[in-house]
């Protein structure tokens, strides 16, 4: 990270602050690694730390929508960071940014499911993550209003389909989703990437729901069955976060919504998700071999294509009752 940015940040970065605390403290400002479309960053300040998330050059997607949805999650009682300051629509830090407290714990999960700092949490964690889903599925869309509806098997039919690659298992995922797809309820706001890894976890289990950016409408069962695809397990002996079974989630959302859910239809989404990751895995690897990002890290996650056709074969053969 170069100096100069941190300094050039800095001043204005003050100048919001005071505004909304009253406190023009910064110090402390460094970079933390962050996705494609934002920059992350981290600062102190008289009144605690903050997380800083500013989107990057050319983002095409603002954060309008998603400190809406932030802030409807934490009035349905969803842990989230408190959001600082809404900069979404500003220009005081040049790009749109929004500014939210920093929560205490661990984000990596694979210390979550074995550091022994983390054991306490590790039995009420995937239940709480159900009920956390299950809040998030009673925000009205209403207050939400720049949420779309997404048909997820549609949408990545078309994706795959771009890509112009040939894989025997994901068709058959497909048209074994598209003949057995449950009854869908009426839209509802989604996380979209609702798992370990997206989620702040102390030593008494669910502390903040993190990333937000991929929320949109559509089924509530589509964070439930994510959380259950194999390759967000990281290595835990259980289908749920690598924590629970099946049952126990969908008592603990049940117990938090209000309606009900069946194991087969949670498990349809748990295929679903795996098709979808194996076609991120595919896509992610293009954007490193057509050059768009020359990424090791990009190349690498295209050898995971493999690990999520083996993931559907075994899934598949479970679900047809072979």
């Amino acid at each position: 990270m170069a100096g100069g940015e941190r300094e050039a940040l800095a001043a204005p970065l003050a100048a919001v602050m005071a505004g909304a605390t009253g406190d023009a403290t910064v110090t402390d400002l460094r970079r933390l690694s962050g996705g494609a479309s934002r920059e992350t960053w981290m600062f102190d300040s008289g009144q605690g730390r903050f997380v800083l998330q500013r989107a990057r050059p050319g983002a095409l997607r603002g954060l309008a929508t998603e400190t809406a949805v932030l802030c409807a999650a934490a009035r349905a009682g969803v842990p989230v960071p408190e959001l600082i300051v809404d900069g979404s629509e500003s220009a005081a830090l040049e790009r749109p940014f929004m500014v939210v407290r920093a929560v205490p714990g661990e984000t990596i999960a694979r210390k979550i499911l074995r550091d022994e700092e983390y054991a306490g949490a590790r039995g009420t964690l995937a239940t709480q993550m159900a009920r956390a889903a299950a809040r998030i599925s009673r925000i009205d869309p209403a207050d939400v209003p720049g949420l779309v509806a997404d048909d997820q098997l549609g949408q990545y039919r078309a994706v795959l389909d771009a890509t112009g690659e040939a894989h025997p298992v994901f068709e058959v995922a497909f048209r074994w989703l598209e003949s057995h797809r449950p009854p869908m309820s009426a839209p509802r706001v989604v996380h979209g990437d609702f798992r370990l890894g997206n989620m702040i976890v102390d030593r008494d289990g669910l502390a903040a729901v993190l990333d937000w950016e991929l929320a949109h409408l559509g089924d509530p069962l589509e964070d439930l069955g994510w959380m259950c695809v194999r390759a967000w397990r990281f290595g835990g002996a259980r289908p749920a976060a690598g924590l629970s079974g099946y049952d126990e989630i969908l008592e603990a959302w049940t117990a938090e919504s209000g309606t009900t859910a069946t194991t087969a239809a949670l498990r349809w989404w748990e295929a679903l998700g795996t098709l979808k990751w194996g076609i991120m895995c595919i896509m992610q690897a293009q954007t490193h071999l057509k050059g768009v990002v020359r990424s090791h890290e990009l190349a690498a996650i295209g050898r995971r294509v493999c690990e999520n056709e083996y993931d559907l074969v075994v899934l598949l053969e479970e679900l047809m009752g072979g």
